[in-house]
């Protein structure tokens, strides 16, 4: 194996972004692609194999391009660039960036920062509902209320409406105290802190008072037709089939839907078919309806969540094949001779 050296340019005022903390991020490239980086005032130089070498290149280029564009590089744009390497995935990381959906009440732009989450925003934009699934952390509900602010802002609906079951994940709380809205706050909570964090709870309050927007127990959507409206239907996965169908015909003209779901993290009872999972395979057909499929390369959180994300999904994998493995073996039918002894008694053989 032939090692090269290689020469980047990477301005100055740019390297402390791209290099991260105590070069925290040149030591991500260097343990993944098993290079060894040296910086030399507005140069870089790369050591290692050849291949080794063109990714590290690649990587620092689309970082470098992220910075130029007034982005904080994070560590997940670093494992993501990599990702994409490692996959082989020509596509960069600057096609993502110039997706702006809207900024936070602090200013801070929203985007999205994986080519899975791109797919599911194209997706709101173009159809008139849209089933996000996957994993924590993959921005599902995040960004569907970036994209319903922004209709709003725009005119675009006249208000928005905000729903999730209201049920326990895996507790029992009790009868909680207050009205009957403080009792359903905490169900809702969620939804509130990320209208505050693009919003701005001042803009919430009074928006809110006018019932401009609504977030509410889906139990409070029966009997209801909603027009005109950004909807979002949050953990959908703790619907039942009949709450879903429900919620569906409730979609009145010029409403926009989305709803967002992890089939991973059901809080139903033991043996209730989840309404996400029928609605799924029901409507998997329509064309006005549109299905993105996030996974745990599109967790944005701590990159330590994308790796809790990803052993799960090896452990369930394994723990579905153990059990197909185990009905396999017990529905094997085994033949053996009749005996004369035995005679034929209705559908069984008796002695």
């Amino acid at each position: 194996m032939s090692i090269i050296e290689t020469i980047i340019e990477l301005p100055i005022e740019h390297e402390g972004n791209v290099f991260g903390a105590f070069d925290s991020y040149v030591k991500i490239i260097e343990r993944h692609l098993n290079v060894t980086v040296i910086a030399r005032d507005s140069e870089i130089k790369v050591v290692g194999a050849v291949d080794d070498v063109e990714k590290a290149k690649n990587v620092f280029a689309q970082l470098l391009e992220l910075s130029k564009r007034g982005n904080t590089i994070t560590e997940q744009n670093v494992t993501y660039a990599l990702s994409l390497c490692f996959e082989g995935n020509d596509k960069s990381l600057v096609e993502i960036d110039k997706d702006l959906i809207c900024h936070t009440i602090n200013g801070k732009p929203i985007k999205p920062k994986t080519f899975g989450q791109k797919s599911y925003v194209d997706l709101i934009r173009n159809k008139m509902i849209v089933f996000g699934v996957g994993p924590a952390g993959t921005g599902k509900t995040y960004l569907a209320m970036a994209m319903g602010i922004t209709a709003f802002k725009n005119d675009e609906v006249s208000r928005i409406i905000l729903t999730r079951p209201a049920i326990e994940a895996g507790e029992k709380l009790g009868f909680l105290p207050g009205d009957l809205q403080s009792k359903v706050d905490p169900y809702l909570r969620p939804l509130y802190d990320a209208l505050y964090q693009i919003m701005g709870p001042d803009a919430y309050i009074k928006n809110s008072e006018k019932g401009l927007i609504e977030v509410a127990p889906l139990a409070y959507m029966r009997g209801r037709t909603l027009d005109n409206a950004f909807i979002i239907l949050d953990e959908a996965q703790n619907t039942t089939p009949a709450q879903m169908k429900m919620f569906l015909t409730r979609i009145g003209f010029g409403s926009k839907v989305v709803i967002t779901g992890d089939q991973t993290q059901k809080d139903l009872p033991s043996g209730t078919t989840s309404g996400l999972d029928v609605a799924l395979k029901v409507l998997s057909k329509l064309d006005d309806i549109g299905f993105s499929q996030l996974t745990s390369a599109d967790v944005v959180r701590h990159p330590l969540v994308q790796k809790i994300v990803k052993a799960y999904e090896v452990y369930e994998d394994k723990q579905k094949h153990k059990a197909s493995r185990g009905n396999q073996g017990r529905n094997k039918r085994v033949d053996r001779p009749i005996l004369k002894s035995e005679r034929i008694r209705g559908n069984r053989y008796e002695k």
